[in-house]
Formats: C-alpha cells, structure tokens, sequence
C-alpha cells in the first residue's frame, strides 16, 4: 500500500481569514521592525538595499518594504521535486502532497545492543540510513545525528557520503560552511554523473539555519543559503523560534514572527537567483520555562506546525517543519503518544516535508534504532488517515452482501480475499496483534523489544548499492571518507 504523497489539508487550525491576518502582520513586522544581521553580510544587504530595502549600516537593521516582499515571493517556485538516487523514491512537493522522515542532528544514540545512551558516530549515520531504506513509510533520509568521533572539517563531505552510500531515498543535511558545500557539490556531482545532471534530478538539499530568532540573520548559514541557490541546489530555510524565549509566548505572535523570517529568508534566496527551489522551514516550538530547554513533544507543536502549511500555501511555496519531537528519554509510551498526536496533526495539515518524524527522543538530543522502526508504523498509520475511506460500487460490497445473506460471514468471500491486503493498514511486525498465549509464547516482549528485533534483522540483510565501485573509487581519492 503507497502511503507518500498523499494530500493532507483536512485539518486547518487557522481560517482563511486569521492566515491573511498573520501574513499582514508578518509584513508588518518586517516593513516596522526589520531585521538585523551579524558581520560578514555586507554584500546581502547591499543586495537588498538595491532591490528597495531601507539598510541601516550603521545599526545593521533591514525594513523590507511589502511591494518587495510580495514580487520576491512570487518568484519562488510552487513545486518542488526532491529526487533519490533511485527514482522510485522521489518526492514531489505540490499543494497539500505529505512526505515525512527524519531529520535532526542529535549526539547521542540508544546503542541498539546495549540499550544505553552513547556519542553517535559516522557509522551511526551510514547504518541508520540503511534501516531507513528499508522502511517503507519513512519517505526521506536527512541526517539524525552528528558524527562526534571525526573531527569536524570532515563532518560536511562524510555525512553526505554516509547517507548516499546507505539509501536511495532523498538526502538533505546541513554544512558547516561554503568550503564544505563545494566538496559535497562536487562529490554529489561525480554520483550523478556532472553537475547538470545533478542540477536536473536534485538527490541532495541543504539545510540552512539562515535565522536566528527573533529577526537576526545569521552569517555562515546565509553565505551558505546564497550559494546553494546559486548552483539551483534546493534549501530548506530552516527557522525555529521557541515561544516564550526567542519569540512571543502566544502562538499567533510566534508565528507572526517565524513568518516574518521566512518571508525574508525567501526574498533573499530569490533576489541572490531567481524563481531557485526552496521549501519554507518554519518550526515553530516551546520553551519550558521551568528548565529553559525546549519543549518537542507539546501538543501546541502540532497545531502550529500544521498551521506553518498554511502561512507558506498561502503565499504558493512547499514547506519543511517538523513532528515527533518527543521528549521522551526511550520509546516508551510518552513517546508514543507524542509522536502520533504531533504526526498526525502535521501530516492532517498538509505539511510537505515533515522532518524529525521518525527516529528522534529528548527534545532532538538522542535518536534511537528502534524508535525508526516503530515511527515507520506511526508514519504509516498517520498517512493511512489521509488515504480516506474509498465509497464505491465494489467497495459498498451490495451484490456481496446478498450473496451472502442474512446470518453468514464474508471469511472465504473472494471479496475478502480481494482487500483483506490493501484496504486496511499492514503493521511492519512492531505491532503486537497476537492472543496473550501466542504473546506470552513468543516471550512477551514489549514494542520496544520487537523493534529492536525487526532493526537488527534489517542491519543483518546485505547493504543495497547505491554508488557504483567505480565512483566510489573516485570519492574516495578526492576526498578523506573517514569509514
């Protein structure tokens, strides 16, 4: 059963009129309050102040009048397609269309033996990738964690390398710099054959944290952004202002605010190349103010990411956030009614490219291989929402149901036999359906311990190639891959 693409859109936590409102007040915000911007974008904001912006050298402040705003919106594409290297798992990201996956940048992982909290690695990466290729309802791969044993002038070519010699679904992860970008542009050149192919079917997109909330543009990200852009590589113009500290503790003002970021962070992408794929990366989260950490798995999380699709529909732009943050420390039932209430809130949206679905606990800090594998099923189950019920002759069943009659059963109906497979969700073994007996048979495991199960019986299957021997040959004496 196909569960990716699906059109979402069934449930709007904002009318028509309350998103015209935010995306005034956005506009409002930008046009009166501007943006400031750290050293080192200087060009950016002479770019800007040529296209009609009002700079303040002096203070490093940028109002950005609505006229601009609305041209520079218009410019950026409505659909995006994010390829993999195998053409079964691109992903097209039009109107209400939902694909989820996962996405993070964690740096402790649940050793899949042990059970305990460890640094992550490189090997993490490549092999949780692995897991993800195999799971059918995880539709994209963007690095979960940071690979702590490499030093980090390796971090930018290794991580990509990593996730395109584990899958064939899309890879998106960030850099650390511009120097960095080039090295996995050309690497991800020599894969796809040149650069114009690469252009062509994009398998990598870059994340860019190009603001720093509130209302701040960070350097190193947005030089990053710019260039990326430039060579038509697709960005997600990642922004996560947490209400209460780094936006207003309202979820209209936080998202008044976000959408004021990622208003500007899409005319500068359009200004630097025009009509350049780009996703809207609004996530907008909560701080706990107890502790000042943040707060992933709230159900307000939900509401607003789901409301993030619809500032960007309604400016005509495919967008990025995120569900399943939980904060939870193990996959255990707190992270598991997180994990649904917030996927299917984002998937129920119409979110785009919904990142940290699958894989994350502790508020972004530690993923684990068995949570992929029960988020595969959360996923599934979330997208099946989407699917529907289907009324017509065949699936009303009448000539069925007289054939039958009053006082039999439908067990050996050919009916049956037809959708006893396609009309009903199919669990990927993480979900206990058996008798107490069988169960207790079986040694009465727990979720956890299925999934832990089914990720070592999917680690112990041979790896797929995704990057012919030649190439690989190639990659490796240009660069220094580090496994």
């Amino acid at each position: 059963m196909k569960l990716s693409g699906l059109s979402g859109g069934q449930y709007q936590p904002l009318s028509e009129a309350q998103v015209a409102t935010l995306h005034d007040a956005a506009l409002g915000i930008l046009e009166r309050t501007g943006v400031t911007y750290e050293s080192g974008l200087e060009e950016t904001a002479a770019m800007l102040e040529k296209a009609g912006a009002t700079v303040d050298h002096t203070n490093k402040r940028i109002r950005f009048p609505r006229e601009l705003i609305a041209a520079e919106a218009q410019k950026a594409p409505q659909r995006v397609v994010l390829h993999g290297l195998d053409p079964a798992n691109d992903i097209d990201l039009a109107e209400h269309r939902v694909y989820l996956g996962t996405g993070g940048a964690a740096i402790k992982v649940l050793d899949l033996e042990t059970g305990a909290a460890r640094p992550s690695t490189l090997r993490d990466i490549h092999d949780m990738g692995r897991l993800v290729d195999r799971l059918e309802h995880i539709h994209f791969y963007l690095r979960p964690c940071i690979p702590t044993d490499i030093p980090e002038a390796a971090y930018d070519v290794n991580m990509y390398y990593a996730c395109l010699k584990a899958t064939g679904k899309h890879v998106m992860s960030g850099v650390n710099d511009e120097a960095g970008f080039h090295r996995v542009l050309d690497m991800a050149a020599l894969i796809a054959g040149s650069r114009q192919a690469l252009a062509d079917r994009p398998f990598i997109s870059v994340i860019t944290a190009f603001a720093i909330s509130p209302l701040k543009l960070c350097t190193q990200s947005t030089r990053i952004m710019q260039e990326a852009v430039r060579h038509r590589i697709p960005v997600a113009l990642s922004a996560a202002p947490m209400s209460g500290s780094t936006a207003p503790m309202t979820m209209a003002g936080t998202l008044a605010q976000l959408h004021a970021e990622q208003l500007a962070g899409i005319c500068i992408c359009q200004l630097t190349n025009p009509g350049a794929p780009l996703l809207y990366g609004g996530i907008p989260g909560m701080a706990n103010l107890r502790t000042m950490g943040y707060l992933g798995g709230a159900v307000e999380c939900g509401m607003m990411n789901a409301a993030i699709h619809q500032l960007a529909h309604h400016i005509g732009v495919p967008n990025y956030n995120s569900s399943g943050l939980s904060d939870a420390k193990i996959p255990d039932i707190q992270a598991g009614w997180e994990k649904a209430l917030t996927t299917v809130l984002a998937a129920m949206g119409g979110s785009n490219y919904v990142h940290h679905a699958a894989g994350m606990l502790e508020s972004m800090l530690t993923v684990a291989y068995e949570q992929f594998v029960i988020d595969d099923e959360i996923i599934g189950s979330c997208c099946k929402v989407l699917k529907g019920i289907t009324v017509d002759d065949d699936h009303l069943a009448l000539d069925v149901i007289d054939q039958v009659g009053p006082g039999g059963n439908f067990m050996m109906s050919p009916h049956t036999m037809k959708y006893m497979r396609s009309e009903y969700f199919q669990t990927n073994g993480v979900t206990d359906q058996k008798s107490r007996e069988k169960w207790e048979k079986d040694g009465a495991l727990d979720a956890r311990e299925r999934a832990r199960h089914l990720a070592r019986k999917i680690l112990a299957q041979p790896p797929a190639e995704y990057i012919p021997e030649a190439v690989d040959r190639q990659i490796r004496e240009r660069f220094e891959i580090l496994f």
